[in-house]
C-alpha cells in the first residue's frame, strides 16, 4: 500500500482513501442519494454512472463502473472478483496516484470502494477531484489551432513516454482547459513493463484518431492529424 493511501473497510464495503481525505470519506460517498442536490449527473460521453458532487469546498466526480457491449445485458453493474489488486476501482485510483505523484495532467483520486455482492461478482465505484473549467475535447475540435494540436500531441507522448497505457483514449476522456489537456478515466489502465513491445502505443494513437474520425469526421481527422503527430513526434510546430 501506498503512503498516500488508507485503506479502510466498513461492513461488506471496501475502499482506498486519499491520506488528506483520511477522516471524511464513508462508504455513503459512494451512492449519490447521499448527496441530495449536492450531486448532479454527468451527461458528457461515457455510459452514464457518473456524478459531479459538491463537498467541503471541494468539487469532485463520483464514477459507477458499468459494463458495456452485449455482455451488459446479463449484468451491467458486476464483475468478477479474482481478487482485491484486480479490483477496477482499486487498480484505477493506483494508477491515477501514480500519475499525479509523476506531475502528469490527470484528476487527483479521492477514493476507491468495492463491495463484493458474492463470492464471484463485485461492484465497484471511483472518486477524483473535478478539473475545474475543463471541456471535452469533443466540444472543441472545431476551435483548436495548430500549436494546440501539437501541444495536446506532446501531452499524449509525456504519457507514454512514462509506460502508461490508456485502455480507451477517445474524445471525451481528454479534456481541454484553455491551452492545456488532461486525460481522465483510467479504467483497465497501466504501467507496461519497460521490455515490452511498442505496438500499444499505436494501438492508442489508431485508437484516439478512430474516436476524432467518429465525433469530427474524415476532413477534421486530416486537417489536425498532422499536428497532432508533430507533437507527438517532437517537431517543431510549422
Amino acid at each position: 500500500m501506498a503512503e498516500s493511501e488508507i485503506c479502510k473497510r466498513e461492513n461488506s464495503s471496501f475502499f482506498l482513501v486519499n491520506s488528506d481525505f483520511r477522516g471524511d470519506v464513508t462508504s455513503d460517498w459512494f451512492v449519490p442519494e447521499y448527496w441530495g442536490s449536492d450531486a448532479a449527473p454527468v451527461d458528457s460521453g461515457g455510459r452514464g454512472g457518473a456524478w459531479f458532487i459538491n463537498t467541503h469546498g471541494r468539487q469532485l466526480v463520483l464514477r459507477k463502473y458499468l459494463r458495456g457491449g452485449l455482455v451488459s445485458r446479463v449484468s451491467r453493474k458486476t464483475y468478477l472478483y479474482t481478487n482485491e489488486h484486480n479490483v477496477r476501482s482499486f487498480s484505477e485510483f493506483r494508477v491515477l496516484s501514480r500519475l499525479n505523484s509523476l506531475s502528469l495532467p490527470v484528476p487527483t483520486p479521492i477514493a476507491a470502494w468495492y463491495r463484493k455482492v458474492s463470492p464471484l461478482q463485485y461492484q465497484a465505484a471511483i472518486i477524483v477531484e473535478r478539473i475545474q473549467n475543463a471541456v471535452p475535447l469533443a466540444d472543441r475540435i472545431s476551435t483548436l489551432n495548430d500549436a494546440d494540436w501539437h501541444e495536446l500531441g506532446q501531452t499524449i507522448r509525456c504519457f507514454h513516454d512514462t509506460g502508461v497505457r490508456h485502455a480507451d483514449l477517445n474524445c471525451f476522456n481528454v479534456l481541454v482547459v484553455g491551452s492545456d489537456f488532461f486525460l481522465i478515466d483510467f479504467d483497465k489502465g497501466c504501467f507496461m513493463p519497460p521490455s515490452s513491445r511498442p505496438l500499444w502505443k499505436n494501438d492508442n494513437l489508431n485508437r484516439f484518431a478512430r474516436s476524432l474520425k467518429k465525433v469530427a469526421g474524415d476532413a477534421a481527422l486530416n486537417q489536425v492529424w498532422g499536428a497532432f503527430l508533430n507533437g507527438y513526434e517532437g517537431s517543431m510546430v510549422s
